[in-house]
């Protein structure tokens, strides 16, 4: 009968009592061999030990407004004290210091993977300076740096490998087997092991803002909140309470005996609420982060399991988020070099995945870029700002032509290219030219809808910034049940809300403009655990890689958790309240209630462990 929450408990706490209980117990049964007088006083005593520490939990419990279930154990013990059957309560209190102890070892084992997450942080790292290799704490990496990763060493940050291919483990964050080889100029997200030659990996982020450091902090947020199946037990703590106390009163009344109502108090068992719900919704958490699913709060896996209609972000969610420059056509006052170095220098104080696309076509071609001043965003819409003391203005066709007062951006491009993704750029106040780009769907985009599908979710719907043309283009291709595009961060939201309408809604997305809708959601998933990106922190479950296939294994895992979860609540009480019949109407004594007990709360949280599998 343990109260769920192991905070107030330390396992060593937990450890004494047991020793004392159980110590207390066989001595009591040497003495009834030989000096029985006393084997009642040893048991008296042990329980009374046990009893004290139960009456500390009970009353912070109290204290805090909680109506623990404890409260049914602090009851036996006494009463068994009261009515002279020490060795009845005794045996309560060895039950209830064991099950402290069976509650730690299950979620010890079921938080194990987020553990784990937490317990693979490196503290330093070997990085090149002027006078050669130095060691330096990972808080003194900057971007930029050389760092040698050696073998069997932990990558502190995020970065590029340089020189020599790297073969990664990425176990941590995705739960592959296998490791991965990282081509030179390929990115190695900080938290993988490397597993092959040593290599050189020039740092991208700093270690606050890698991909780890973010992992970490979402795992310790992930470990403090109760889940609604949670909370549900605490209000139907004092239902059963109440539902004890009568029966073991009405036991007593008509039998006019005591030791029915301490069997029937002995017996009550309330683990399948406290104990059983926690265990499996953690051990569903733990099993998610196993395959690179870091679920911030079982409130979040619960909602999983009941989601029916999904709603996703385009660009790097569905597609690369990785477009490539096909063309730039600009007006005869420009030329297309300095068309994309303005709108690369400018870009460069953006987030978003088309931002970095420029940027980085930009750097490819030796174009120098230069710093941007007086930036100001619109997520999902365009970004404006002075660069060499130009005014620039970039992003789509209608925030470019409102902001500027240039001329439509479309008359550059012929048609048929406007399904195509296109960014506008102004300068001074003046069109300069039109960006055409190409963003490749990813290659499992399919399979993976067709996953989702199978899983239970029964719409599928493309909330896109970019224009209804390259929104229809991208939808028609993956099969979507409806296609939205030109939405602002707004519109985005309006739209999950409009879905909601038919029952929780998941919404699936990766950059600043879709944090908004992220929130609005009942459940969103972030692609990416990347630093404190706004999406992430908005999102209620994070997907540590950027693949859409483990949503599908987590969706099954929440399912199969929430289902343990049910099962064990509904067969575990129903245990109960049949012993606490048989008890009532005397065919259980005290001390086989006791025993009785601690058998259901053993198959309750062995049945609940099954969803770590």
């Amino acid at each position: 009968m343990p109260q769920a929450n192991q905070g107030y408990w330390p396992r060593h706490s937990s450890m004494i009592l047991v020793a004392v209980a159980a110590g207390g117990l066989l001595i009591g049964l040497v003495l009834s061999w030989q000096a029985a007088r006393y084997a009642g006083l040893v048991w008296t005593i042990a329980t009374l030990v046990v009893l004290a520490s139960l009456f500390v939990q009970v009353a912070g419990a109290l204290r805090r407004g909680d109506i623990g279930l404890d409260i049914v154990a602090a009851l036996s013990m006494s009463a068994a004290i009261a009515f002279n059957e020490p060795l009845a309560g005794n045996v309560v209190g060895v039950m209830y210091a064991g099950g402290q102890l069976l509650e730690a070892f299950a979620e010890g084992r079921a938080r194990r993977e987020m553990t784990a997450l937490m317990g693979r942080v490196s503290h330093s790292a070997m990085r090149y300076g002027s006078s050669g290799l130095e060691e330096v704490a990972i808080s003194q990496i900057r971007p930029g740096d050389r760092l040698l990763v050696r073998q069997g060493e932990v990558l502190p940050v995020d970065g590029v490998v340089s020189g020599d291919a790297a073969a990664l483990d990425m176990a941590a964050l995705t739960g592959e087997s296998l490791p991965r080889s990282v081509p030179p100029g390929g990115e190695a997200l900080s938290g993988s092991t490397s597993m092959g030659a040593a290599f050189d990996l020039v740092a991208s982020r700093s270690a606050a803002e890698s991909t780890y450091a973010g992992v970490v902090r979402l795992v310790e947020a992930a470990q403090a909140i109760k889940a609604p199946m949670v909370r549900m037990a605490d209000r139907f703590a004092m239902g059963f309470l109440l539902l004890t106390i009568g029966i073991a009163g009405l036991a007593w009344y008509l039998s006019e005996d005591p030791i029915r109502a301490l069997a029937v108090l002995v017996v009550a068992t309330p683990c399948p609420l406290i104990l059983a719900v926690p265990v499996a919704i953690i051990s569903g958490m733990s099993r998610a982060a196993a395959i690179g699913v870091l679920v911030k709060n079982g409130g979040m896996l619960e909602m999983l399991a009941r989601v029916r209609t999904a709603v996703l972000d385009k660009t790097g969610t569905l597609t690369h988020g990785q477009a490539a420059v096909m063309d730039i056509r600009t007006t005869p006052a420009f030329a297309a070099e300095t068309v994309l170095q303005a709108a690369a220098s400018l870009d460069q104080a953006s987030g978003h995945v088309v931002a970095a696309a420029l940027v980085h076509v930009a750097t490819e071609r030796g174009l120098p870029l230069s710093k941007p001043e007086s930036v100001q965003e619109t997520p999902g819409t365009g970004i404006e700002g002075c660069v060499d003391g130009r005014r620039v203005v970039v992003g789509g066709s209608g925030f470019v032509q409102r902001t500027s007062g240039c001329d439509d951006p479309h008359a550059l491009i012929s048609p048929e290219m406007r399904a195509s993704m296109t960014v506008a750029v102004a300068i001074d106040g003046v069109l300069a030219g039109m960006i055409v780009l190409k963003d490749q769907i990813r290659a499992d985009a399919v399979s993976v809808l067709n996953d989702l599908r199978a899983a239970g979710i029964r719409r599928l719907v493309l909330a896109s910034g970019d224009r209804v043309e390259i929104a229809q283009a991208v939808g028609r291709a993956l099969g979507m049940d409806a296609v939205l595009g030109d939405l602002t961060p707004e519109a985005k939201v309006a739209a999950v809300r409009a879905e909601a309408r038919d029952g929780p809604v998941m919404m699936v997305g990766d950059g600043v403009n879709d944090a908004p809708a992220l929130a609005a959601a009942d459940i969103g998933v972030a692609m990416g655990a990347r630093g404190t990106a706004s999406s992430s922190e908005a999102a209620g479950i994070v997907l540590l890689v950027d693949e859409l296939a483990p949503l599908v294994k987590a969706i099954a895992i929440a399912r199969r958790s929430h289902r343990i979860a049910l099962q064990s609540v509904s067969v575990g009480l129903a245990l109960s309240i049949g012993a606490m019949v048989v008890a009532a109407c005397g065919y259980l004594q005290p001390l086989e209630g006791a025993i009785l007990q601690e058998a259901i709360d053993v198959a309750v949280i062995l049945n609940a462990l099954r969803a770590l599998r």
